[in-house]
């Protein structure tokens, strides 16, 4: 054993010695993470669905990103045939109820209390009008997701379809993703969203932290929205020569690294 091994693994052992086997795995994931030259960072773009010139201002940023389109608008299918083309990956935001009767979460939504049989009819619908789709993440949902019964009735419906899912976490007590990781489903959650706040400055400073994040972890997750501030931020962060060690890569890419998310 050499010595940087042998430096990692009593480092790994010490940690397991204080947090248990649990926190011994997580140990090796970290000191892992150390040896990623180029840290990764996966850029998700929700809300796809309503126009091409909101698509189109990410589009031209001739960046890897991955777009999640919401089903059943007018432009759904459209959208996700052209971005297709452009080479991006494609997921469905799958729209499911939130807190408070003053948000729609739109056609083709999940609600506390579908049957099984409901949720298999919607989801594969919904799947079937956003072509190639390779995964699902959550439009709003802070009520859905917080049901055990309902999100894994809909994530074995996902599962079964092949595809990856994304924990939006719009709800901090949020089942989704360690309800995809029992079903051994491929799946992580977001770190960051950028634009909570739609000021440029405010968006930066999000992708910092996401940059942070991708240091610490070998990788990293944000969700923006088609936002002119976002496009704007998201370029010049890329331009910005002291971001060149972040490699920007598409979500299924990250989902390929052989450790769980953070």
């Amino acid at each position: 054993m050499d010595r940087r091994n042998f430096i990692l693994k009593s480092v790994s052992l010490l940690f397991g010695s204080f947090l248990g086997t649990h926190g011994f795995s997580h140990a090796v994931a970290l000191a892992k993470s150390v040896s990623f030259s180029q840290p990764q960072i996966a850029l998700i773009i929700d809300d796809i669905g309503y126009s091409f010139s909101k698509a189109k201002q990410f589009l031209d940023l001739n960046i890897p990103l991955t777009f999640s389109i919401l089903p059943q608008l007018e432009k759904s299918y459209d959208l996700a045939v052209d971005i297709n083309s452009r080479g991006h990956e494609i997921m469905l935001h799958q729209p499911m109820e939130p807190y408070g009767n003053c948000f729609d979460p739109g056609p083709g939504a999940l609600y506390v209390g579908d049957k099984p049989e409901e949720i298999t009819r919607v989801v594969e619908d919904n799947v079937a009008c956003i072509p190639f789709a390779k995964g699902v993440n959550n439009h709003m949902g802070s009520r859905f997701t917080e049901q055990s019964h309902e999100i894994n009735e809909t994530l074995k419906v996902i599962g079964n379809q092949g595809m990856f899912f994304i924990d939006s976490l719009t709800s901090c007590n949020s089942l989704a993703f360690s309800t995809a990781k029992k079903l051994n489903m491929t799946a992580a959650f977001r770190n960051t969203f950028l634009d909570n706040i739609n000021d440029r400055s405010q968006i930066m400073g999000q992708l910092q932290r996401l940059k942070q994040k991708a240091y610490q972890h070998g990788h990293s997750i944000g969700i923006g929205h088609p936002l002119s501030q976002t496009a704007k931020a998201i370029e010049c962060f890329v331009k910005d020569p002291v971001n060149s060690d972040i490699t920007l890569v598409s979500v299924s890419k990250v989902l390929k690294i052989d450790r769980q998310p953070i």
